[in-house]
């Protein structure tokens, strides 16, 4: 793991363990998690619409992050670790944290917890049943095959540029 890294982006497609191996990052780095899926449960879920869902999550999901960045700053000016808990399901997202990073000199740390899609989809099945301490919403098929379709795992390129690390099943 790169050591003395200030900032953390995990990323990884739905059912990777994103959140576990955050949670587990952040004790191990003495930092803070910063959660997309427990910002959106508490702040804007109740509201979500009938139609139009991926519009209005996006949406709602930037100005999420652009708060958690806003916080993550201070953070690390107290020098505390901050681990992005984020989705990040492409390069364009992941760009966003890489780009706001480097303007701020802060040192970046990609984290990809990759896991096969079968493994994935039971780990979502089973956390929907059992509704554990990761647990923020119910995960549909249609829900994980949408992610899916649009998840773009990070290549060599980014995985150097991003001092990344790949973690496996």
């Amino acid at each position: 793991m790169p050591h003395g890294a200030e900032i953390y982006l995990i990323c990884g497609a739905t059912g990777a363990g994103k959140s576990t191996y955050a949670e587990s990052l952040a004790n191990r780095v003495k930092g803070v998690r910063f959660s997309i899926d427990e910002w959106m449960e508490r702040l804007h879920n109740k509201d979500k619409p009938e139609t139009d869902l991926f519009t209005w999550f996006y949406e709602r999901v930037q100005r999420n992050c652009a708060q958690m960045r806003d916080v993550a700053a201070r953070l690390i000016e107290l020098q505390t670790p901050v681990i992005f808990d984020c989705g990040l399901t492409n390069k364009t997202e992941r760009d966003i944290f890489a780009r706001w990073a480097a303007a701020n000199n802060f040192s970046v740390a990609l984290h990809f917890v990759d896991v096969p899609p079968d493994v994935r989809w039971q780990r979502v099945k089973r956390r929907n049943r059992e509704q554990a301490e990761t647990f923020q919403f119910e995960v549909t098929r249609d829900m994980f095959d949408f992610i899916e379709s649009i998840w773009q795992a990070p290549d060599e390129s980014e995985m150097a540029a991003l001092n990344g690390l790949r973690i496996g099943a």
